[in-house]
């Protein structure tokens, strides 16, 4: 919840005078834009307030195998296939390092206070 109810986060429903697409998280995504779209929540269809987090459908598929929540904002986790350190702008194709929660941290760090001593990789 703290995510979603910052002044950053906001909900897409449309992009480019469309209805977002189903392959880009219709009917409802959440963006969040200092985390890393792959770990992004998508294709909200209802909201559920529960007591304790559930176990995500990307936690459960990989088994915790692939990135913990920290790499979700930070890019000096490492994986076994790839690296997220450094990322290609689309309108130049250019190379360039990956920041720290996308370049957000002053807004958003105390959200993640405490992660970077986990080893959320497995």
């Amino acid at each position: 919840m703290a995510e979603a109810t910052t002044d950053l986060s906001f909900l897409v429903v449309g992009a480019y005078g469309k209805q977002v697409a189903n392959s880009m998280g219709a009917p409802i995504r959440l963006h969040l834009p200092w985390k890393y779209g792959f770990k992004s929540i998508k294709s909200i269809v209802k909201f559920s307030f529960v007591e304790e987090r559930p176990v995500s459908y990307w936690e459960e598929i990989s088994n915790g195998r692939e990135y913990g929540f920290w790499a979700n904002v930070n890019p000096e986790v490492p994986h076994k296939r790839w690296s997220q350190a450094n990322e290609t702008v689309l309108h130049t194709q250019e190379r360039v390092p990956t920041l720290l929660y996308n370049g957000y941290g002053e807004q958003v760090a105390h959200l993640y206070a405490g992660m970077e001593d986990q080893d959320l990789f497995v």
